[in-house]
């Protein structure tokens, strides 16, 4: 896997995802834990906080669903955030799946072991074009 630094723009994110999640963490009922921020390729930023239930949504489904929503379809990086402790988490399975179909170059940050890295979606979802 290809692993790449992160920028000034990317810890930007960061710091958004980290305040949207901490804005509605809900530590009662668990609700709302996870905050996600998409960047556009334009620079625009959309938020989105997990949504828990039966069928509940992730938080990287609701920011990239906002974007949708406003028009913008050109993603370049994504990120979430535990609001319990502030750790960057990585995208579930059903998250990698649709952020690959939605958009197969889009760079995700994720905590490593070599610190806080990003990588593409196809090198976290392997054999998604067979």
């Amino acid at each position: 896997m290809n692993l790449f630094d992160i920028n000034q723009q990317d810890q930007e994110l960061i710091d958004r995802a980290f305040d949207v999640v901490n804005q509605n963490f809900d530590n009662v009922k668990f609700n709302h834990t996870v905050g996600a921020a998409v960047r556009c390729r334009d620079g625009g930023v959309f938020l989105g906080v997990n949504c828990d239930g039966n069928h509940g949504a992730c938080a990287e489904y609701i920011a990239i669903g906002a974007a949708i929503t406003a028009g913008r379809r050109d993603f370049d990086t994504i990120v979430a955030i535990y609001g319990g402790d502030g750790r960057i988490l990585p995208p579930c399975g059903n998250c990698r799946q649709m952020l690959w179909e939605y958009s197969p170059e889009i760079m995700v940050i994720l905590n490593t072991a070599n610190g806080i890295k990003k990588a593409k979606i196809s090198d976290l979802l392997p054999f998604a074009e067979i």
